[in-house]
């Protein structure tokens, strides 16, 4: 076993260890958020998630993804393919860590706690959306029709909404934002 000196993780190879070391060092640190990646690939995967680049899309759904592998895990719905199943209410998933972020909903355990605030989460995804969207001050999403700014991709597209005549989420008497509709109605 290699022992991380920093964290105390261990690991079964010596690559793995180097690998995890540059999570603690400057090397691939990200320019927008300052988080650390394990290697040069890793940081630019990490970019897309402030720049919104979806390179890789479901031929069948045509949902796009930050990485190849996100594609490959996602095409498992479409085969209908879900052996992990919950031992409590028989909810089935596609991925084994799908199962086991769902198993939290039954015991209420949140293992990830922020450090700049009371909240707590269950999911690994929903803790760093929540830190970008709540702690991070980065709005590297710009409208391209009146150059206003939004920390993520999604506060983007539904923005743009303003400027279109789109109104995929509207009552049958006005307009309303998806969020609003069934408050509104």
């Amino acid at each position: 076993m290699y022992l991380c000196t920093q964290c105390e993780k261990r690991f079964s190879s010596r690559t793995q260890l180097m690998h995890h070391m540059n999570l603690h060092t400057d090397n691939y640190k990200c320019t927008e958020c300052s988080q650390c990646c394990r290697s040069s690939h890793g940081l630019a995967v990490h970019r897309r998630s402030h720049s919104g680049e979806q390179p890789f899309e479901c031929t069948v759904c045509s949902k796009r993804f930050t990485t190849s592998g996100n594609l490959v895990r996602h095409n498992k719905i479409h085969s209908g393919e879900k052996p992990y199943k919950c031992h409590v209410c028989d909810k089935a998933f596609s991925r084994s860590g799908h199962l086991n972020t769902h198993v939290r909903v039954h015991t209420g355990k949140k293992p990830h706690k922020c450090s700049l605030c009371d909240k707590s989460f269950g999911d690994a995804s929903n803790f760093q959306r929540h830190k970008r969207r709540v702690h991070s001050n980065s709005r590297p999403h710009e409208c391209p029709y009146c150059g206003m700014l939004f920390k993520t991709h999604s506060e983007l597209k539904q923005h743009v909404l303003v400027h279109s005549d789109a109104k995929p989420y509207s009552c049958s008497h006005c307009f309303a934002w998806r969020s609003q509709l069934k408050t509104h109605c």
